[in-house]
């Protein structure tokens, strides 16, 4: 490692898998370099995984599923191991943000936050171990009518490189409390919180083969998915990689939840002070270095005031501080892959080819010699057909779209194949809330960025399939089975 703020994470299973209940070698001795986004250097290793260690992973979670004592302990008793491996993760909160910055390039105050938020959702399914009706009960003319609900079997948790521990842990939290067993499948550019997780997932007491690690390139990844013993797939990523694990998923009839791309429109209504939604939008923008796919990057306001939200927007913009993540002036930290950032840079060019006025930013910043830095970018008088409006570009570029009333503001917005998203600027909430209710899209909020996990987050049309959080998130791991009984069974 040449960071030595990185060494500072124990990497002594850096080159072994986790299946089974312990950590093993692979059967290569290939090797994933993680690269830091700041110093554009290796700051990590970890192992490889190949078909033959998927096949391993898989086989450990069909037979703890299949045979051990997992899906048949109550809720109140995976309640109490996953309330263990909550307090297992909270030891680690240090060594997961030096593992998000590291690998990801996230600012610090985002990176402090970040642990206790994304292990929220393991203490969401401990408090759902007891609310949550597995057995429902219903009136029968003839016996006992009841609906139960089952875990659906193997899981493959398939986790982004954007925000890697959250949302493995909103995947594999409902999965385990329903009685699940998962093999995880971290991104290979950003997998070393989930080495942690699964350090913490051993000191906690899961059974053998409950929870299993493998980190893999895109043919194992693809093995994992296709592998006739995992009945369900949830995956969080690009469109195109969604589409593919849905025909594959449609093929065997397996159950899949995607989180996919998003392009969220933000409505900026008439009555809300330009500046606060100027600071809010740009604020909103600099959350994962614009790598969100919930971020609100179609900024659509009228046509009267289009030229001062432009103004004020780019007037934030440039008070943004770009650089390096550990400085608590930073603002704007470091996009995570060289690829990606060439992505921006195409999508900018592209843009102003297709005549959207670049106001601001749209390049490297001039100061930064090493790392993989974008300035926020802002582009006026965008047409919601241009590409920069319809296709996700996941960095920090807002589109500013102008519209001629509120029907056009929702047309616009609703002309997208994507519907994750979305917010409404106005201090009238009645009005916000029948924009809302029109707006083809999974969340919406009022006059901000906004998501909720403990209630529901995914989205309409191509932004996915399913809900991850809340008890809509549960349910995903969950078959209903209905037995129709003479008389009221005495477990029950």
């Amino acid at each position: 490692m040449t960071d030595p703020r990185a060494s500072s994470i124990d990497s002594t299973h850096f080159d072994q898998l986790f299946i089974d209940g312990a950590w093993v070698k692979p059967s290569t001795n290939r090797m994933i370099e993680v690269v830091s986004p700041i110093t554009e250097e290796v700051v990590f290793q970890v192992a490889e995984a190949v078909e033959a260690d998927v096949d391993q992973a898989v086989a450990a979670a069909r037979a703890a599923f299949d045979k051990g004592p997992w899906p048949g302990m109550t809720p109140q008793q995976r309640g109490e191991v996953l309330a263990e491996f909550a307090k297992q993760l909270r030891t680690r909160k240090a060594d997961f943000s030096t593992a998000w910055m590291e690998s990801a390039g996230v600012i610090k105050s985002m990176a402090a936050s970040y642990p206790e938020y994304s292990i929220s959702n393991i203490d969401r399914a401990v408090g759902q171990a007891a609310t949550f009706e597995f057995i429902e009960q219903h009136e029968s003319a003839n016996g006992a009518a009841l609906l139960v609900r089952e875990p659906v079997g193997t899981v493959a948790a398939v986790a982004p490189w954007n925000a890697p521990l959250a949302t493995m842990l909103t995947k594999i939290a409902p999965a385990l409390l329903a009685g699940c067993t998962v093999v995880m499948k971290p991104a290979p550019q950003t997998p070393i919180e989930t080495y942690i997780l699964a350090e913490c997932a051993e000191a906690a007491g899961f059974p053998p083969g409950v929870l299993n690690l493998v980190t893999a390139e895109r043919a194992a990844s693809d093995h994992l998915i296709r592998h006739p013993d995992i009945d369900k797939v949830s995956f969080t990523g690009s469109l195109t990689t969604g589409r593919h694990i849905a025909s594959v998923c449609g093929e065997r009839i397996g159950r899949v939840t995607l989180e996919l791309g998003g392009k969220s429109a933000a409505i900026v209504l008439d009555d809300y002070p330009l500046e606060e939604a100027a600071a809010s939008l740009v604020s909103g923008l600099c959350v994962l270095s614009g790598q969100n796919c919930a971020a609100l990057t179609r900024v659509i306001v009228s046509r009267k005031r289009h030229d001062e939200l432009v103004e004020l927007l780019a007037r934030e913009m440039q008070t943004v501080t770009i650089g390096d993540p550990y400085d608590t002036e930073t603002k704007l930290g470091a996009i995570t892959m060289k690829a990606q950032l060439e992505r921006i840079e195409g999508y900018v060019a592209k843009g102003i080819e297709e005549g959207a006025t670049l106001v601001t930013g749209g390049k490297r910043p001039p100061h930064l010699s090493t790392g993989l830095f974008f300035e926020p970018t802002l582009f006026a008088n965008v047409d919601n057909t241009m590409t920069i409006a319809q296709e996700e570009i996941f960095g920090p570029v807002l589109c500013v779209i102008p519209y001629d009333d509120e029907e056009d503001a929702i047309r616009i917005a609703n002309d997208s194949l994507f519907g994750l998203a979305g917010a409404v600027y106005t201090n009238d909430s009645d009005a916000a809330y029948r924009i809302a209710r029109r707006l083809r899209t999974g969340t919406v909020g009022q006059s901000a960025p906004s998501a909720s996990f403990a209630v529901a987050f995914g989205g309409f049309k191509q932004s996915g399939l399913g809900r991850e959080g809340g008890t809509e998130g549960l349910h995903a791991y969950l078959e209903a089975k209905t037995v129709l009984l003479k008389n009221q069974p005495a477990e029950v």
